[in-house]
């Protein structure tokens, strides 16, 4: 059977275009996130091979632009990130899937009904209007959210929206948009949770902690938060006026931006751009005078990057927002101007 399993991934692996080497390469790399040794790969890619036969995922939207899904979706070719995620057995995933209507929900209520399953969930949680906010189908994404989320043997929230309301939360937040952790401990729903910063958030991030689910679920799913290095933050959601426990791993939110970025040398140096289209933006400054909101974000944005490591905010030639941060929209605007004076020397 363990053959069977072995070499039906590696067949779909390779008609998808990725290599054997590729596979084990990229279970290296995610043990490092993991922070585990490379030594770890053999275990890692058993884990996503069993995984793929047994373990089912249901990837669920709330009030979201989608941008989390296409920030996964997004892939020129074959890579595999989106393999690794799409081998899985994940039965409901809304923006993408062909089923639709009663079948779409069948999906959901089978998968429920079932147990064993991770949920993955991107977007706010809006309770606005006793949760009339969001309705699909007629039902209450309040509901939905309640009933997916009791049967789940842990969640990943995925993106900012998803760990505090994101720039729904934002004043004056109409919709009274919180977080997942926010909207379960009112409910005192205890499923473990972890949460994925970013608007969007990384494919990298994602695929990282599905596997290490993957490592622990078929021992003992309540030992997923206890076996994954974590680090905490807390806040007070202004909604439901309670102080909300915020579980990260550490591989993501371990140092600010500033510390990894490529133009660190320059704000060392004194040398920044203070004007878009300037000389000093051509020669790629540092951009803390437009905004850059990097000293203050704990994300691992320069390291991970987006599409298959190729680029990021700042690469790119734009300034941080902070979309990493708790409440960032409130806390970090105007984007493009900063924030407190700095002297140097």
């Amino acid at each position: 059977m363990a053959q069977e399993a072995h070499g039906a991934i590696y067949d779909l692996l390779a008609v998808r275009g990725v290599s054997r080497r590729d596979f084990l390469k990229y279970c290296s790399y995610v043990a490092a996130m993991l922070g585990l040794s490379e030594a770890a790969a053999p275990q890692i890619a058993a884990a996503v091979e069993k995984g793929a036969k047994l373990k089912p995922a249901l990837w669920i939207n709330g009030g979201s632009c989608t941008g989390c899904t296409e920030s996964m979706a997004q892939v020129d070719s074959p890579d595999v990130a989106t393999v690794v995620l799409e081998i899985l057995s994940i039965n409901a995933f809304e923006t993408i899937m062909a089923a639709a209507g009663h079948d779409a929900e069948k999906n959901i209520e089978d998968t429920v009904a079932a147990g064993g399953y991770l949920l993955i969930y991107e977007g706010s949680v809006m309770t606005g209007e006793d949760g009339n906010t969001l309705l699909v189908n007629g039902h209450k994404g309040t509901d939905i959210l309640e009933e997916v989320a009791a049967g789940a043997d842990a969640i990943l929230a995925v993106g900012a929206c998803a760990v505090d309301g994101g720039w729904v939360y934002a004043h004056p937040n109409p919709a009274k948009a919180i977080g997942v952790q926010s909207f379960l401990d009112t409910v005192n729903i205890k499923t473990p949770v972890v949460n994925l910063p970013c608007c969007p958030t990384s494919p990298e991030w994602i695929v990282a902690m599905v596997v290490q689910w993957l490592l622990v679920a078929e021992d003992d799913p309540a030992t997923f938060l206890a076996k994954t290095k974590l680090r905490t933050r807390t806040y007070r959601d202004t909604v439901t006026g309670r102080d909300v426990t915020l579980n990260y791993p550490e591989y993501v939110i371990g140092s600010t931006i500033h510390d990894n970025c490529p133009r660190r040398g320059h704000f060392e140096n004194g040398h920044f751009v203070t004007e878009f289209g300037s000389e000093e933006e051509a020669k790629g400054y540092c951009l803390y005078k437009v905004g850059c909101k990097g000293p203050q974000t704990f994300t691992q944005c320069p390291i991970t990057r987006w599409n298959r490591s190729v680029s990021w905010c700042v690469q790119s030639g734009a300034p941080c927002i902070g979309c990493g941060g708790l409440n960032w929209v409130d806390n970090n605007t105007p984007f493009f101007k900063r924030l407190s004076s700095m002297q140097m020397g």
